[in-house]
């Protein structure tokens, strides 16, 4: 590995409960949760002050898009289901996720740091990464530089974690979070890295941490210290050499400045479990807007799909999935129904159901009609 690249991985802090905070400044220091569905609007009351909903008064199956530090603080965190998390903070503000604000203060930051160093690998809407290989800049200056831009462009603030590659920056820039700036060598990955938990790496799940436990391996240093024979004979081939390559903190990904998507997908997550007969009307209606948001989706980044699919999670947790792959790429919303009408026909529609997704795959940058490509029956 090339010793004199400096990667950073840069993510904003708390990045939607911030943004919202911008909006509410009476918030601030306070335990603040975003996320749900059907959640109100603060109330501006007749002496300037607003009333805020409180988790507590929470009734549904929403999740938690994100929470506060305080909030993080009593346990809550992003994705547990709003009611469990409302029997640890009961008292926590409740906020309605505003996704148009949060894809604004997006561009927002990415722009100010591509303005200082435009090799910047988007991850998301609230994380990137930047080569700075190439800037003749001292790196604790260059990277307060860039923290500082952030800050001027959004008033918002973020942590850096630059280090020789993207695995190490990921993990760095958690450690000292909130407003955090970490850099670390190679040499520091044993005092550093190696006392962290196995889960820390980008890759190693609750599924694969809970296997690594069983083993006796909990740290990153444990997992550097297992033979690269045991790694193998337990996860395989592919995973245990990358395991063990990981835990010594190689990585040799470059940052990807432009990269096209392999798929594009919608779906929702109901707020009760629909049967396929008693609510066919909603299930039609929410399906249908699905697909038509999705081949809006696909319009506007210029792309057809020569796959489609469906995803469907009963009530009892258990997905399936179903995809239909065509001779001619479509991206009319309307012919995406079709064909995922004819995806559903292929699986048992008995149970409940707790979330309805669709999928279009195997993208491609030409838009070919195919307007009388399916004529199907749906089953709602």
């Amino acid at each position: 590995m090339n010793s004199i690249r400096r990667i950073a991985h840069l993510d904003m802090d708390a990045f939607f409960a911030s943004v919202e905070l911008l909006r509410y400044p009476e918030l601030r220091g306070q335990a603040v949760v975003v996320g749900g569905r059907s959640v109100h609007q603060p109330v501006d009351l007749p002496d300037g002050t607003r009333r805020f909903s409180r988790l507590r008064d929470y009734v549904g199956r929403g999740v938690i898009t994100t929470s506060t530090y305080e909030a993080r603080a009593l346990g809550v965190f992003s994705g547990m289901g709003l009611m469990k998390s409302a029997k640890l903070a009961p008292e926590a503000i409740l906020l309605p996720a505003n996704f148009e604000a949060y894809r604004h203060y997006s561009q927002l930051f990415k722009a100010a740091v591509r303005a200082i160093a435009p090799k910047v690998e988007d991850r998301g809407i609230d994380e990137i990464y930047i080569d700075l290989s190439d800037i003749p800049e001292e790196t604790a200056l260059l990277a307060q530089r860039i923290k500082d831009a952030v800050f001027a462009a959004t008033s918002l603030s973020c942590s850096i974690g630059v280090t020789p590659n993207k695995l190490l920056s990921k993990i760095a820039s958690d450690l000292e979070k909130p407003n955090g700036l970490t850099i670390l060598t190679m040499s520091d990955v044993p005092a550093r890295i190696w006392t962290l938990p196995a889960r820390k790496v980008n890759g190693i799940g609750p599924k694969a941490s809970q296997r690594l436990a069983s083993h006796g391996i909990q740290t990153i240093g444990e997992l550097a210290a297992a033979p690269t024979e045991f790694l193998v004979s337990k996860f395989g081939q592919a995973s245990g050499l990358w395991m063990h390559r990981i835990a010594h903190g190689i990585d040799e990904r470059p940052v990807v400045t432009e990269s096209e998507p392999k798929s594009l997908s919608r779906e929702t997550t109901f707020e009760r479990d629909l049967h396929a007969s008693q609510d066919r009307a909603e299930l039609s209606e929410v399906f249908t807007a699905l697909c038509l948001r999705l081949g809006d989706d696909l319009k506007r980044k210029g792309y057809a799909c020569r796959t489609v699919g469906i995803k469907i999670r009963y009530s009892d947790f258990h997905a399936v999935t179903r995809d239909v792959t065509l001779p001619v790429a479509v991206c009319d919303g309307a012919e995406i129904r079709k064909l995922a009408g004819q995806c559903l026909k292929r699986v048992p529609l008995e149970q409940r159901i707790r979330l309805l997704g669709v999928r279009a795959g195997g993208l491609v940058e030409d838009k070919m009609s195919a307007a009388s490509l399916v004529q199907a029956e749906l089953p709602w």
